[in-house]
């Protein structure tokens, strides 16, 4: 006899399912944060399996990459890559992606080049997977403010570490909020010389990667505390999420002027002017921004998932 489960049950079942699943994020930690036992997680991740919450698919790796790829990177007219699934053994989609982007970055960085780096789960799964690879006069630098209100982990600081510590140098910090107040109070705290040096070093940079974000309820601009629920309302209906903190329609344009001059770090223009300008992403929820970045031609150089990947080819 199929079981029935209340809403209460099978709304917890999905948040922990989204943490383990899309969060990477163990079960012990998952009973920590949500207050549950360990056999408690267990159990919600399997009444999300039986539900239809949760669906597992197996994919043989070497099957399709390469020609959705080839297909997206036509449509796009840019060069893009798919991650195959399970690629360097993991399990979730979030670390084959790192693994993948680590090892694609490893081999592209060369002496004198200047890294600016992004923010996110998916950079720092990408940071995490870096080994040590020393060369020789290389910078890395953040691109965008990272300063929480909020207790929510960014994981900037610790990816832009990994990032320099794996290339032996040293970072460039990003200080400041990702999003001021007002224009003026960015405008003054811009003019310093130091965060101005490090603006311009992200500016500079021949190689930039990125990921972009969701206007969900629970994406992670909207829970560092900048942004008041009259704001994320109009986000949530007037765009289709950010790039570096800026926030875009299914166009690739900028939906309020406002708020964009109040946030901090590399404006979208400059992003095309990289010799790599490279975005990272995961799953079928990216894929309006994920669109609407390539057909601006924010990046020149994409590695997506195969979900993400053909659900681009459907638009």
């Amino acid at each position: 006899m199929e079981k029935r489960y209340g809403p209460k049950k099978l709304n917890q079942s999905l948040k922990v399912a989204q943490l383990f699943y899309e969060e990477n994020m163990d079960q012990s930690k998952i009973a920590e944060k949500l207050n549950l036992s360990r056999p408690t997680v267990s159990r919600l991740l399997k009444i999300a399996y039986e539900t239809g919450i949760v669906r597992i698919e197996i994919h043989d790796p070497s099957i399709g990459t390469e020609d959705l790829a080839t297909e997206l990177s036509k449509k796009y007219g840019i060069k893009i890559l798919v991650v195959p699934s399970n690629y360097n053994g993991e399990i979730s989609n979030i670390n084959a992606i790192g693994a993948y982007a680590a090892d694609y970055l490893t081999k592209l960085i060369k002496p004198n080049d200047v890294v600016g780096l992004g923010w996110g789960k998916t950079i720092h799964s990408l940071t995490t997977h870096l080994e040590r690879h020393v060369v020789p006069n290389v910078q890395v630098v953040q691109i965008k403010g990272s300063a929480s209100i909020q207790n929510e982990n960014t994981y900037a600081y610790e990816s832009i570490n990994e990032l320099a510590n794996s290339l032996g140098t040293s970072a460039h910090y990003l200080p400041l909020p990702t999003i001021f107040d007002t224009k003026m109070t960015k405008d003054i705290v811009q003019q310093d010389k130091f965060i101005n040096n490090i603006l311009e070093l992200g500016k500079k940079a021949n190689i930039a990667v990125f990921t972009v974000g969701t206007v969900r309820k629970n994406a992670l601009l909207f829970q560092m505390g900048y942004l008041d629920e009259k704001k994320k309302q109009y986000l949530r209906e007037n765009a289709v999420g950010d790039i570096v903190s800026r926030f875009i329609d299914k166009e690739g344009s900028i939906v309020d002027k406002e708020l964009n001059d109040r946030t901090v770090g590399i404006e979208l223009d400059d992003l095309k002017q990289k010799g790599h300008s490279i975005l990272i992403a995961g799953g079928i929820l990216k894929a309006a921004a994920t669109n609407a970045a390539l057909i601006k031609k924010y990046a020149n150089e994409a590695i997506l998932d195969t979900t993400l990947a053909q659900e681009l080819l459907k638009l």
